[in-house]
């Protein structure tokens, strides 16, 4: 049984990162083939001048996401088949003083900040020399060393927990654990909904509220209009890190707000910034975010069902290293964390399919409240501004964007009659 699931596991390692790969090397080719022939919608978005730049800044991307899938590859290979996580576990515990759940859950947490520091070389890459390239990045080391220092602390003071108290229900609560530890990530979820609007992101954004004006007069209308009362609308200096501009909407209930970065009030008028706050609405009130929320649950429920499965599987871990006589739920928790995303990776393609078509669905909702030209003018501007890919392969971007390309959403709304006067 344990020589199957090595080879399962390497199978689906490799299979992963291999149509990754073809992925990449199709858009690249699709990309690089349209710039010498773009479509002509595409000289309605961007001047030749941009297009060549947004062409370049996508290759880019590109030739590092190669780099990406393989050096992440590797270091998943690594953990799972060079006995290094077994050999961790055991020198962990003979040096731990703590009690066993406390020690499971530092375990699993060292493991996640290693990871987190294999990754540091590519963010800074990322960050400091493509994103700086094209002029997006705003941000200084001592800023990026700042914020993964105070992304470890939140890790650290929310984890441990939080970990802690699953690993408490697998030991109390007997074989119906995995129920009261996903009701558990729930209530987690939605306290969290409230709390990190409230304290976590001005820990790392400065908030304000949006000065009075025709702007903010504008916005709280159609949020009226719309029937999505908002207590207030805030500006986060995201400038500050990078050039790319967004608005989302945070919490439920009394405790909702909408936020638009500093970045995306700056590259758009007020007729295109409620647009793109009448999209954001649409989300709400077309009941997109419960219904997602819905289906993550769902997977969350499975995935805990399956861990419940594994615990008393012993040659799970056993064929990993792991002596399941010695060993507590961590490795299995561990070993799952790492195996999930091999597996729920083939489900992009459907994930993607449902995103793509919330977006229309919001993009319709802001073109009949606000009228489609000032959605479209917003779209155009963004993308220009952003270097969008306006020429994606088909297969890739059904693979991955969750939202339409441009010119998909162009058409779409365009079908969609303006608001009379």
């Amino acid at each position: 049984m344990e020589t199957y699931i090595i080879f399962a596991a390497a199978v689906l390692l490799l299979a992963r990162a291999s149509w990754q790969t073809v992925l990449a090397l199709l858009n690249h080719s699709h990309v690089k083939k349209c710039s010498h022939s773009p479509p002509e919608a595409v000289n309605q978005v961007m001047d030749q001048k941009t297009f060549t730049r947004s062409i370049s800044y996508t290759l880019d991307k590109n030739r590092m996401e190669v780099f990406s899938i393989w050096y992440g590859a590797i270091i998943l290979g690594v953990l799972l088949f060079s006995g290094i996580l077994p050999w961790f576990y055991h020198l962990y515990f003979e040096a731990e003083n703590y009690s066993f759940i406390l020690s499971e859950s530092l375990f699993l947490v060292s493991i996640y900040i290693i990871l987190s520091l294999t990754g540091l070389p590519l963010e800074y890459y990322s960050k400091f020399k493509l994103e700086e390239r094209y002029g997006f990045n705003k941000s200084t080391v001592g800023l990026w060393i700042k914020d993964n220092l105070k992304g470890l602390i939140i890790g650290l003071v929310i984890g441990v927990p939080l970990i802690s108290m699953i690993i408490f229900l697998i030991f109390r609560l007997g074989d119906f654990w995995w129920i009261w530890g996903f009701v558990l990530v729930v209530v987690f979820q939605l306290v969290m909904m409230i709390l990190y609007p409230m304290i976590i992101l001005p820990w790392f954004n400065k908030l304000s509220p949006l000065p009075d004006g025709e702007l903010k007069d504008r916005l709280m209308q159609l949020a009226d209009r719309t029937g999505f009362k908002a207590r207030t609308i805030q500006i986060m200096d995201g400038s500050k890190r990078s050039g790319h501009s967004n608005a989302f909407f945070t919490g439920f209930g009394r405790f909702r707000r909408i936020v638009l970065f500093d970045t995306l009030v700056e590259q758009l008028n007020p007729q295109e910034l409620e647009a793109v706050l009448a999209h954001e609405i649409g989300h709400y009130q077309k009941g997109h975010i419960p219904k997602m929320t819905a289906l993550s649950w769902a997977m969350l429920l499975a995935g805990f069902a399956l861990i419940a499965w594994l615990l008393n599987t012993p040659g799970f871990i056993q064929a990993f290293g792991f002596n399941p006589e010695q060993a507590g739920p961590a490795p299995v928790l561990l070993l799952f964390g790492l195996l999930a995303g091999l597996a729920t990776f083939w489900l992009s393609p459907a994930l993607s399919l449902i995103s793509r078509k919330y977006e229309y669905e919001s993009d319709r909702f802001a073109a009949e409240h606000t009228g489609n030209q000032p959605m479209i003018m917003a779209l155009r501007k963004l993308s220009e501004k952003n270097l969008a890919n306006l020429t994606p392969h088909p297969v890739y971007s059904g693979f991955y964007y969750s939202h339409p390309a441009l010119v998909e959403r162009e058409n779409a709304l365009k079908q969609t009659a303006p608001v009379p006067d």
